[in-house]
């Protein structure tokens, strides 16, 4: 059976139903008793284990060091935030923080938090935790305080206390349950970025006594501390028991949980790179479910009566050139690529079915998409012209480093491999040479590509977090980044100002002329919107709930 679900984002797998057939890999129950009530603050905790494939293992534990998304299907589960979605869309709804008043002009906002919280480790949830969360990530320095570990923080507050350029001001805790957070300057989306895993609340006791900000080494390899390893300590249902790196992480329900339980006293996630054997995984019953099924594996699970699940592609696959690499600072040799690439046979070979081919940053949903934008159709001669016009030609060949990832898969580009070789290909009919560079996903990979200039042309994309423009070429263009290697103050204000117009129409009207800069200047080419696939084995039935993550949302369905 397949079903398409219909949401508004996520970075992540969504929240599951388990029916009373599902998972019979129940935890050693010496009693025999199973599920009893706790005493804690929500309902009983239950003895069944809940197994879902990984692609990768997490990037770090600390959410606030993470962006990928295996990092975060395992955050949610850990951690809360102030702020929550309303099932099924990506708008705020209240989770940590009861409510929440914003003054007229923006710049604070006013949080009253639920009371009676505790972390894992027994501290209070209280004000000063929030603060204390707040002002440490205003403080990083150093390698924390970079693109390839807080990756939120700099994308949504811009900057760090250090170098002056953020809108946090500061935090204020008015009584233990109120925290007052001010801004310097408006931040239209700070609720809904809120709702994002990076800006967890994780106890300060736990933070300060396994150094969580003793990073070492550099941008583009660093080393994680104690904490990120082995010690995620945050208010969520389920509590960390152990990570063995390429092998699989292991939760343990939280029995003094705040809110509602489910069934589900274990989650255990197998780290399992390869789309096929996660495939072979469900079939001989070792996995309840994977998400990122590879295309080629979704009509035969279908017609096996495994339970398929499609999403709508909030996200956007896309081809990267760093213009501090030689060659791709010249826009004539970005357009050459742009028109070698045939981006339609790419998506019929490699993406699933239902992929669109992408012709801006955002996808189509999302406020100020333009259908309006530079096309760069596929025309491998009008390639190779422009090569030739740049200054390169047989006798003086074009050589390009290719980075891509390997042993992953993501939602946006379930076969990096694959998309490589068809762009590869292309790249080479025009006779550019391609110096190809594989690297593992996690850790090499990202740091390699957002921590330094060591890269050329690259593999990456983006799923939404929120609704938001911002959340889409904000992130990837609103400042410098080691990413793309350029710097255009221009384009930084287009999108800046953008951000901030109070008028929805006026604010479309400014980011489709932001979207047409962006396809005009060239800093990548967007190559799709890839539909994400998901596979459950039979009784696994999914919700209406697409932002969700939390596996405590499992319950028991009568038969």
């Amino acid at each position: 059976m397949r079903r398409t679900l219909r949401w508004a984002a996520t970075a992540v797998a969504a929240a599951l139903i388990l029916t009373s057939c599902a998972s019979q890999r129940d935890n050693d129950d010496p009693t025999g008793e199973g599920g009893e009530d706790t005493g804690g603050g929500g309902t009983s905790v239950g003895d069944a284990t809940f197994t879902f494939a990984a692609s990768a293992n997490p990037g770090s534990l600390d959410p606030a060091f993470a962006s990928d998304g295996e990092s975060f299907r395992v955050a949610r589960q850990i951690f809360e935030g102030l702020v929550g979605t309303v099932p099924g869309t990506a708008d705020p709804a209240p989770l940590l923080a009861e409510d929440w008043d914003v003054s007229d002009d923006g710049l604070e906002y006013t949080f009253h938090l639920k009371e009676g919280v505790q972390f894992h480790d027994g501290t209070d949830f209280n004000a000063e935790a929030v603060c204390f969360n707040f002002e440490r990530w205003n403080n990083f320095t150093g390698v924390a305080a970079t693109e390839s570990l807080s990756y939120y923080w700099l994308k949504v507050n811009g900057g760090y206390a250090e170098d002056g350029n953020g809108k946090y001001d500061s935090c204020e805790a008015a009584d233990a349950a109120t925290a007052i957070v001010r801004l310097s300057s408006p931040l239209p989306e700070f609720v809904a970025a809120l709702s994002l895993p990076a800006f967890s609340m994780q106890s300060p006791t736990a933070l300060e006594e396994y150094g969580a900000d003793d990073v070492q080494g550099a941008s583009d390899a660093p080393v994680l501390p104690e904490y990120a390893l082995e010690h995620p300590t945050g208010t969520g249902p389920f509590v960390f028991e152990s990570w063995s790196p390429d092998e699989q992480v292991v939760l343990t329900a939280n029995p003094d949980y705040w809110g509602e339980q489910g069934q589900v006293g274990r989650v255990v996630f197998p780290i399992i790179s390869d789309p096929t054997a996660r495939r072979q995984a469900l079939e001989a019953g070792d996995i309840d479910g994977y998400d990122l099924v590879g295309p080629a594996d979704v009509v035969a699970l279908e017609e096996d009566g495994f339970e398929i699940v499609d999403r709508d592609a909030f996200n956007i696959l896309y081809l990267g050139m760093n213009q501090a690499a030689e060659g791709l600072d010249d826009l004539t040799v970005r357009q050459a690529i742009a028109h070698a690439i045939d981006r339609e046979a790419l998506v019929a070979a490699t993406l699933p079915e239902g992929t669109e081919v992408a012709t801006n940053f955002v996808p189509p949903s999302v406020v100020g998409y333009n259908d309006d934008v530079m096309q760069y159709e596929y025309d491998q001669d009008q390639a190779r012209s422009l090569l030739e016009e740049a200054g390169y030609g047989p006798d003086n060949p074009l050589t390009l480093d290719f980075t891509y990832p390997t042993n992953v898969s993501r939602p946006y580009m379930p076969t990096p491999e694959q998309v490589f070789e068809r762009i590869a290909a292309d790249l080479e009919d025009v006779g550019i040479t391609v110096e190809a560079t594989p690297l593992t996903w996690n850790p090499d990979y990202l740091d390699r590509v957002q921590g330094g200039p060591d890269h050329g042309l690259h593999l990456l994309g983006w799923t939404g977090d929120y609704n938001d423009t911002y959340n889409f070429i904000g992130v990837f263009f609103g400042q410098a980044s080691p990413e793309w290697g350029f710097d255009n103050p221009e384009l930084f204000e287009m999108i800046g100002d953008a951000r901030v117009l109070p008028d929805i129409d006026e604010q479309t009207v400014a980011y489709e002329e932001a979207n047409a800069a962006l396809l005009e200047f060239l800093p990548g080419l967007p190559i799709a919107h890839p539909v994400p696939s998901l596979a459950f084995r039979e009784g696994i039935v999914y919700p209406a709930s697409p932002v969700q993550d939390e596996v405590y949302n499992l319950v028991e369905l009568p038969e």
